[in-house]
């Protein structure tokens, strides 16, 4: 977990990685599918569909010691609160779920739904965010805390910080876990026994649906915001690049500041040719505490202790034609099947057809429907689908949904250490019925490190086929 722990060994992890490396070989023959048009600029679904902060880990700040008991003997680690440092203003304060996955020095962290993680899975994630709220540094006040706690002697912040951390473990990563300072120790067995199940926080700032689409001389949406802070700013598309296109209200009347429960909506002039356009809400609010946070770097996953006023943001995309198939597309990460769900729309009045993983599918005209393609834990996914009116919509992230990585099967790495990970890119699929297809040649960084996956041609059947012996 954190840049000091010493390398664990856990029974069936070299089993575990093995199977996923047969998976990356499968998705990474995956071909994306599209329909007519020009391409444009891609666009990153997983930025679009998630909204909120996005925030940069600093490293552990305040902190214990804590000792693991594992199989394979007892290790020592330091436990307590990380600081992120929030894209456009703000300061975060966090614990992480995800005890034996590596901590990526500035891994970039999105604020995620519980579905999206581990805790989406977990029956106990509703106690995680009960101590959040009842322990440090929600409660500040360390006298009353371990007066509360039955902690003779008094708290001190490292204390604090170790004894919410160890308790926090004990439900998300079901682990045999406890404080080596005895304060420590009683306020986390105290904060154990207290726990109580509480629902999942609402985002700081998301927009619903993400994606819409519709005609040029309609008013395409509406997209719904929601957020907790008190007003938020919409920056509209560039008149320059989208052909006048204005964001306005249901009435019609141009939208510059909404609130919670606003609807917008594109309004395409009527003589527009086919395109996309983005648009963006901005904030300046204090995140919830327990909302998730996730890295696409593989990097360990966080959840909100604190937050001090910060900026979030959020994006919505439209596309729009006047005749043939008009798609909007999203994506959300789905912990409990192993997948990325991508919802697709289509407006137009023809069927829209885009294959993934070998498998084609077709939404018909004014159908919408959820696509769940599963995903190999902790390797890179990118890959894109193209449609008609420009759209190119890229998909990149890490499932990361299991607190036992299978990538920590190497017990010669430090789990601090960085790890490079296999991107899963797609390769063009020859059909001559359809419009080009492929990805960005974009490979994330991990640590300094680098890994492409590219596969081609006669390589790609090849792994398709091993996967269907399979």
């Amino acid at each position: 977990m954190f840049s000091s722990l010493t390398a664990l060994s856990l029974p069936g992890r070299k089993a575990r990685r093995l199977a996923a490396a047969a998976l990356v070989s499968a998705l990474a023959a995956a071909g994306v599918v599209t329909g007519a048009g020009p391409a444009v600029a891609a666009q990153d679904a997983a930025a679009r569909g998630q909204g909120g902060a996005t925030a940069t880990i600093g490293g552990l700040k305040t902190h214990g010691l804590a000792v693991i008991h594992g199989a394979d003997g007892d290790h020592e680690v330091p436990a307590g609160l990380f600081e992120m440092s929030v894209e456009g203003g703000g300061t975060l304060q966090t614990y992480c779920v995800d005890i034996q996955n590596p901590t990526q020095k500035d891994a970039k962290y999105q604020e995620t739904p519980w579905s999206g993680t581990s805790l989406g899975t977990n029956k106990d994630a509703g106690r995680v965010r009960w101590i959040l709220q009842n322990s440090y540094p929600q409660v500040n006040d360390l006298a009353a805390l371990a007066k509360k706690a039955g902690v003779r002697g008094g708290l001190t912040e490292q204390d604090a910080a170790a004894g919410t951390q160890v308790a926090i473990w004990r439900y998300s990563d079901d682990t045999d876990v406890e404080a080596v300072d005895p304060q420590a120790e009683r306020l986390a067995d105290h904060l154990e026994k207290s726990a109580r199940d509480l629902a999942e926080p609402a985002a700081s700032l998301s927009l619903d649906p993400p994606a819409v689409s519709g005609r040029p001389g309609e008013r395409i949406g509406p997209v719904t915001v929601r957020t907790n802070a008190d007003g938020a700013t919409v920056t509209p598309p560039v008149d320059a690049t989208t052909g006048g296109v204005r964001i306005v209200d249901k009435k019609g009347e141009p939208v510059t500041s909404v609130t919670n429960g606003s609807q917008i909506f594109f309004e395409v002039p009527e003589d527009a040719a086919a395109g996309t356009a983005d648009l963006t809400v901005q904030a300046s609010t204090t995140v919830p505490v327990g909302r998730a946070f996730a890295s696409e770097s593989r990097s360990q996953t966080q959840i909100l202790a604190g937050s001090s006023e910060s900026t979030v943001a959020a994006t919505a995309s439209a596309t729009w034609a006047d005749r043939g198939p008009i798609p909007a597309l999203s994506a959300r990460k789905n912990c409990a099947e192993g997948a990325l769900d991508i919802t697709a729309v289509n407006k137009g009045d023809e069927p829209f057809t885009f294959e993934l993983l070998d498998t084609e599918y077709t939404i018909e005209a004014g159908e919408t429907r959820t696509v769940t393609v599963p995903l190999p834990e902790d390797r890179a996914y990118d890959f894109t689908i193209r449609g008609p009116a420009g759209l190119e919509q890229r998909f990149t992230g890490v499932l990361d949904c299991r607190t036992q990585s299978a990538a920590l099967a190497d017990t010669t790495r430090p789990l601090g250490e960085p790890a490079p990970t296999e991107v899963v890119t797609p390769t063009p699929t020859p059909d001559p019925n359809l419009a080009e297809t492929g990805s960005s040649g974009a490979t994330p960084l991990i640590g300094g490190a680098a890994i492409g996956l590219v596969v081609i041609g006669g390589a790609v059947l090849l792994f398709l086929r091993r996967r269907n012996e399979r």
